[in-house]
């Protein structure tokens, strides 16, 4: 499906979305549970005082949109890559165990070993997204038909329902470590500061520039192996370099937010739907759109239950199991 069908319209309606996200962001930053009037806003900017107001806005809410468009972004590209390297359109960072991975490592690390501090969290869910990437492949590949994408989803699921178990045992076992893990074990953006995305931003913004520059060459993997091999495509090379994307933008993602569910099979389900399958258009277009669809959901996270937030996490986890549900059947009628 191709409905963007010339380059005119793909370009205006990504930059519809850049505009889009511009607002998500002010107004992520505008509204909450404390009503802050927009020249309160501008003055935190222009003049800032130290008044509680100017503090909200500049240590609660900017970081909180800056993340969550960076998290959205990271999280929808990666299930992108994800799905074009596996052919199978339920591949995502949360499906295939990626997030679980990483925050396995992140709750293992502060548990047992007094891991803290921005960069060794940072650190520690590159490390779990790693491992656990190489895990999914070998799981899927054993066999003499090789990798195949029934195959390589149950090891995903395996290692998913697996990584998690362990993670919320650890936190049962530590009532310290469960308190200041759960929140974010759920996932969410709020009550982040800038250190973290400033630990985390320049692994993430690496990576979405690479997956630009790699996008070309994915086109040429999605015709198969064999054809890939005789345009003189290193694939080997090539699956690799995807997955370090990948690793990058689920682990930046994870030790920001937490493991945030169903973005990476949303967005690009639903950008493909609108610009076809070249991923000169997906990568960007799950960028932006990904960033914009995890902003809507921190907003309305505040206000779904109202005074109270719930996590964005969970606002994901509304929104994208019934998706996850029609694409498994559209699947499997195909």
């Amino acid at each position: 499906m191709d409905i963007l069908a010339t380059p005119t319209k793909k370009t205006s309606v990504l930059a519809a979305g850049l505009l889009l996200m511009a607002v998500g962001i002010v107004c992520s930053i505008a509204f909450g549970v404390t009503n802050i009037g927009w020249r309160t806003i501008v003055e935190s900017f222009t003049a800032f005082n130290g008044s509680q107001e100017h503090l909200i806005i500049q240590t609660a809410r900017m970081p909180r949109a800056f993340i969550a468009a960076l998290v959205g972004a990271g999280l929808a590209v990666a299930g992108a890559f994800m799905q074009g390297i596996t052919r199978n359109q339920l591949a995502s960072p949360s499906l295939f165990g990626i997030n679980a991975g990483a925050a396995f490592f992140i709750v293992t690390g502060a548990a047992f070993f007094g891991a803290g501090g921005l960069t060794t969290f940072a650190t520690l869910a590159f490390a779990g997204a790693a491992v656990t990437a190489v895990l999914v492949y070998v799981l899927g590949s054993i066999g003499n038909d090789g990798l195949t994408p029934l195959k390589i989803t149950l090891a995903g699921a395996a290692i998913t329902a697996f990584f998690s178990s362990l993670s919320l045992g650890v936190l049962l076992t530590g009532g310290q470590t469960f308190d200041q893990v759960l929140y974010w074990f759920v996932g969410s953006v709020s009550g982040r500061d800038m250190g973290i995305f400033k630990a985390a931003a320049p692994y993430m913004g690496t990576a979405l520039v690479g997956s630009f520059l790699l996008a070309r060459h994915m086109n040429v993997l999605s015709l198969g192996d064999d054809v890939a091999v005789g345009l003189g495509q290193k694939t080997a090379y090539i699956k690799l370099a995807a997955g370090v994307i990948v690793v990058l933008l689920a682990g930046g993602a994870v030790s920001m937010a937490g493991p945030i569910a169903f973005v990476g099979i949303i967005v690009p389900h639903l950008v493909r739907y609108l610009v076809g399958i070249d991923y000169r258009w997906v990568i960007p277009y799950c960028a932006v759109y990904g960033g914009n669809l995890l902003l809507a959901a921190d907003i309305g996270s505040r206000y779904i239950a109202f005074p109270k937030e719930i996590p964005v996490g969970v606002m994901t986890a509304i929104i994208g199991v019934p998706f996850f549900v029609y694409i498994a059947r559209k699947g499997g009628r195909s």
